[in-house]
């Protein structure tokens, strides 16, 4: 059973920094995409950044240059590096995982991707 457990939220105010960590239990890594999504109250969810099994990286315009992810193959583990905080970047934070290597990561942040495991969040608050 696969299992995504994310950790590292927060508070912490404008031009700070925070590192988010996704814990994946249940499944050894092959081909795979994995993606960072957040949602604000009142808005819908967007996607942040994903990482696939060939190590693309795909950012949104709005975290460009301030957020990094990364993967840890030995701990199974999915990072997203948070630096220059704005309060608007406040949000809960969900890790998913498509497991099947069919979407690749310059197309997992768009409306049509599918990720078929997800974790229960965290929340980051930047404060200005």
């Amino acid at each position: 059973q696969v299992q995504l457990v994310e950790s590292g939220g927060g508070s912490v105010q404008a031009g700070g920094s925070l590192r988010l960590a996704c814990a994946v239990f249940g499944y050894t890594f092959s081909m795979y995409c994995l993606g960072w999504f957040r949602q604000a109250p009142g808005k819908e969810r967007e996607g942040v950044a994903a990482i696939d099994s060939f190590g693309t990286t795909n950012y949104a315009d709005s975290v460009k240059g301030r957020f990094t992810i990364s993967h840890d193959n030995a701990k199974n583990t999915l990072y997203l590096q948070m630096n220059s905080l704005k309060p608007e970047d406040t949000a809960m934070y969900y890790c998913a995982a498509d497991l099947t290597g069919q979407t690749p990561a310059m197309k997992a942040l768009g409306p049509a991707a599918y990720f078929g495991y997800w974790g229960q969040g965290t929340q980051v608050t930047v404060s200005s």
